[in-house]
């Protein structure tokens, strides 16, 4: 990728998570990261494609900084509790309005739509993440148990971006560990 192209793919990101997806326009993209509109549309053809590829670049970053905290985590409870610890600190200065995929769905329900597909994908891979872990926590019931993880996770991250209550992340954390208990 280009340094211009980083910089507009870096700079709609910006954009499209703070004032939303919707509201952003080629023209301000370009302004703020100081390239043309004929480099924006060279590079990716359209407002719907740097979409798409801002929602993927996020996905990228969110699995590449969860990696670390699963492969230092000696048991399978300890990998799930690590996945709301990565949370937890992935959204300290990151999340202040809640998660980008949940954000962006409430703009783009349309399963035509080419960044639906990135979103859903997102959570359809959380997803398997925690029933995969759940696999080797308690095999019998690893659907229901990786879906209700999934909720606490999500519903963390949602209360977490409405400011709900405090804490909100590492209160999905506690119930979770609680759900594990002595599994």
């Amino acid at each position: 990728m280009t340094p211009g192209a980083r910089r507009a793919l870096d700079a709609a990101g910006r954009l499209f998570y703070e004032r939303g997806i919707h509201a952003v326009g080629v023209d301000l993209i370009a302004a703020e990261a100081g390239v043309t509109k004929k480099t924006l549309y060279d590079r990716f053809g359209s407002k719907e494609r740097i979409v798409v590829e801002y929602l993927a670049d996020r996905d990228e970053r969110w699995r590449s900084f969860l990696a670390p905290y699963l492969k230092a985590a000696p048991t399978p409870h300890a990998r799930v509790l690590a996945v709301f610890d990565a949370a937890r600190d992935w959204a300290d200065g990151r999340l202040t309005k809640g998660c980008g995929m949940v954000n962006a769905h409430a703009e783009i329900s349309d399963p035509a739509h080419p960044a639906y597909a990135v979103i859903t994908g997102q959570k359809a891979w959380m997803l398997e993440l925690f029933t995969g872990l759940a696999e080797e926590i308690a095999p019998d019931g690893a659907a229901r148990l990786g879906r209700t993880l999934m909720l606490l996770h999500e519903g963390g991250l949602v209360a977490h971006g409405l400011h709900i209550f405090p804490g909100a992340l590492d209160g999905a954390r506690a119930d979770a560990e609680a759900l594990l208990g002595d599994r």
